[in-house]
């Protein structure tokens, strides 16, 4: 089921235009300057509320993907599909510094032949899912009203994941499942350490916010 699942995303989803869109989508280095930058304006004109936006998803991704993930992959140490599985195609943009000059650059599009291309560490989990799914999460406990929309460029970049190769769709899904329950437990500790101690670190701040996360 994994397999067939893999190549219904990865073959018969196929166009240029959705090349492009998933390539973009699963690139980390493409969207590394503009999220950057997103950062540091919510952090500089941000109120409390996104600035512990910010700090909690800091905290969480940390866990998530230099403790969680990292250990993962290397007790399991799942090979990719773009390394077995031949005739996958895989995606991927053009090679460029920054990377978002690689926007109108052509594609890179290869069809795997086991034991050509390289090893590019282990698939489970996968770091992008489980990452994506872990700010998500984040920002729907901070902003219920509308924080949930995050979930769909989350999902967007799952996707891709796949769609590009590097991932199998199992090692998708359970790595959102991975990312959303760190995100939960991060915040879960975060709001009741705020609680008992944030009064003692920061009092005036406490006085205005007793509460972490919003009612």
């Amino acid at each position: 089921m994994d397999q067939r699942i893999l190549f219904w995303i990865n073959h018969d989803w196929v166009s240029p235009a959705m090349d492009r869109i998933m390539a973009v989508a699963s690139s980390w280095d493409f969207w590394l300057i503009p999220l950057a930058i997103a950062v540091v304006i919510v952090v500089i004109f941000g109120g409390f509320r996104a600035r512990s936006m910010v700090l909690c998803a800091g905290l969480a991704i940390g866990l998530t993907d230099g403790v969680v993930v990292d250990s993962l992959k290397n007790l399991v140490g799942r090979p990719r599909p773009n390394v077995t599985e031949a005739g996958l195609r895989v995606v991927d943009l053009a090679k460029a510094k920054p990377r978002l000059l690689a926007i109108g650059k052509p594609l890179q599009v290869k069809t795997v032949e086991p034991g050509i291309l390289p090893q590019r560490g282990p698939s489970f989990p996968s770091g992008h899912a489980s990452n994506n799914f872990c700010v998500a999460t984040v920002v729907a406990m901070f902003y219920r009203r509308w924080g949930w929309l995050m979930f769909l460029p989350a999902t967007l970049v799952s996707i891709s994941r796949i769609y590009v190769g590097s991932h199998w769709p199992s090692d998708v899904i359970i790595s959102a499942l991975i990312g959303s329950a760190v995100a939960f437990f991060t915040l879960a500790a975060a709001a009741t350490l705020w609680k008992r101690w944030g009064g003692r670190m920061l009092p005036r701040l406490h006085q205005s916010h007793p509460d972490l996360l919003p009612a």
